[in-house]
């Protein structure tokens, strides 16, 4: 009796503890399946340190146009101008020819081929080093061209002798953001933040000392931005080459990297693209704007709602880099599977921090318009704009993950046609025909963008379920050491 009643209550004991158990696992697998907690937290961590990186880097020119201006309203104007130009033509392609080591230093490092780091990222610098060269010698004409493009002569001239004083800077860019991408794709990113706030902090004095201490006033605005950015590259290089960490990836300058220049290019040509492509798009706004009745306010809305999109781009910019190298590591460990969930996670973190930033548009749109204007008009106008300004957002948010998916996998070719037909086949008719046609203006220009982007965010998301997910291949001669491009 008594061994009977224990070992019935053993038996009643054990199906509520294996139900318990069991109804944990339920709870476990349902919030993995909304969002892999521990993929979040690791993607989290990763892309905020990306954030201050990007944040401060593009403030070093913008506060060097702050010096400029407060010299008078053609150098505002000549330093606003000679910014725009110098993104436009320079420095957005530099970034992205800068995003082919997002493919191969990621896949290598994921595949354990440390040594290929170090020359992925010495065959980086050679193409950047070429294609600025090139662009320097675009730049030493940007009066003429400038002119021809309709600019007043006094400004073109002014921002010519700005550009003139930025070719150092664009140099330095080129190769800060390969050493940036070569620390990211090792998920080394704290060092950035020192490496890119320090610099930010040193500008505001070496601006300041070069336009009021020195005879190059406006010209010291230019050149401050070349000095600092110099900096930020000496202080990269520094750590990246003595480092302990970076003992296998990095083993000093070899020849062997002119080999791999080839390699480099197949994908860096595509990733300035990409970068380019998406960019132009907004200019092109900002011009067809300035073509519009009421010029002053349609371009002053149309800038103001441009500034928006970037500086919330800048904030997933983060989960972009994180999504590229988690992407990129593990399928060149072999893991599709993991890639994929690593995928879908920046996907689902890229809605939430959109709908954050969205929320704090929706409340404080009239807050933030009045920090670029105080006219009425121009705030109630970019109130009307917050609605379209949500919606592009939110899209801008996860195309951004998707495009940073596509530089992990080494999908570049596609995204570029995919770029290209979205914004130029698709958004930018439909801008030029509400905007002008249907007389929407502003209005009708930003509903084209948001075609565009909803189309690009569609083909991405369509192209990465449906493509097959694999990796750089790697052909064995005599060692592992000798990749080859498929």
């Amino acid at each position: 009796m008594t061994e009977f009643s224990g070992s019935n209550r053993s038996d009643v004991d054990r199906p509520l503890l294996e139900y318990g158990g069991d109804e944990r696992e339920r709870k476990e697998t349902w919030w993995k399946k909304v969002l892999d907690l521990e993929e979040s937290k690791n993607q989290i961590l990763f892309s905020l340190p990306m954030i201050l990186t990007n944040v401060s880097f593009y403030f070093i020119p913008v506060i060097s146009v702050m010096f400029a201006g407060h010299l008078g309203e053609l150098e505002l104007a000549g330093g606003n101008l000679a910014n725009s130009w110098a993104t436009v033509t320079g420095l957005s392609f530099v970034v992205g020819l800068s995003g082919a080591l997002e493919t191969l230093c990621g896949q290598a490092y994921g595949a354990k081929l440390y040594r290929l780091l170090g020359i992925y990222l010495q065959a980086s610098c050679i193409i950047s080093i070429i294609f600025c060269i090139i662009i320097s010698i675009i730049w030493m004409f940007t009066e003429t061209i400038l002119i021809l493009l309709q600019q007043d002569p006094q400004i073109a001239k002014t921002a010519a002798l700005y550009m003139k004083y930025l070719i150092p800077g664009l140099f330095a860019y080129g190769f800060l953001h390969n050493i940036l991408r070569f620390l990211q794709t090792q998920s080394v990113v704290l060092p950035l933040v020192v490496c890119s706030v320090v610099p930010l902090v040193l500008h505001i004095g070496i601006t300041y000392i070069l336009v009021h201490w020195t005879p190059l006033a406006f010209k010291g605005a230019a050149l401050a931005v070349s000095v600092s950015l110099w900096i930020s590259v000496l202080m990269l290089a520094i750590y990246a080459f003595n480092a302990n960490i970076f003992k296998q990836t990095w083993q000093g300058f070899s020849s062997e990297s002119f080999h791999y220049i080839l390699i480099g290019l197949k994908l860096a040509l595509p990733s300035a693209a990409m970068v380019c492509l998406e960019y132009w798009a907004f200019e092109v706004l900002v011009l067809l704007a300035g073509l519009m009745p009421n010029s002053e306010i349609t371009t002053s809305l149309m800038a103001m709602c441009v500034n928006t999109e970037a500086i919330a781009y800048m904030i997933t910019y983060g989960l972009s880099a994180a999504a590229s190298t988690r992407v990129s590591n593990e399928l060149g460990s072999g893991n599709p599977d993991r890639a994929k969930n690593a995928m879908a996670v920046s996907v689902k973190l890229s809605i939430l921090l959109g709908l954050v930033v969205v929320l704090a548009l929706a409340f404080g749109h009239d807050i933030w318009a009045g920090s670029f204007s105080n006219s009425p008009v121009i705030i109630q106008g970019y109130a009307s704009m917050t609605p379209l300004l949500v919606i592009s957002i939110m899209f801008d948010s996860i195309q951004g993950v998707l495009s940073g998916v596509a530089r992990g996998c080494g999908w570049q070719h596609f995204a570029v046609y995919i770029n290209l037909g979205t914004f130029y086949i698709i958004g930018m008719p439909i801008a030029g025909i509400l905007g002008f046609l249907f007389k929407l203006n502003v209005m009708g220009l930003w509903i084209g963008l948001i075609s565009g982007l909803g189309c690009q965010t569609v083909g991405l998301l369509l192209f990465t379920l449906c493509n097959k997910w694999s990796g750089v291949e790697i052909s064995e001669d005599s060692n592992r050491d000798n990749p080859v491009l498929v």
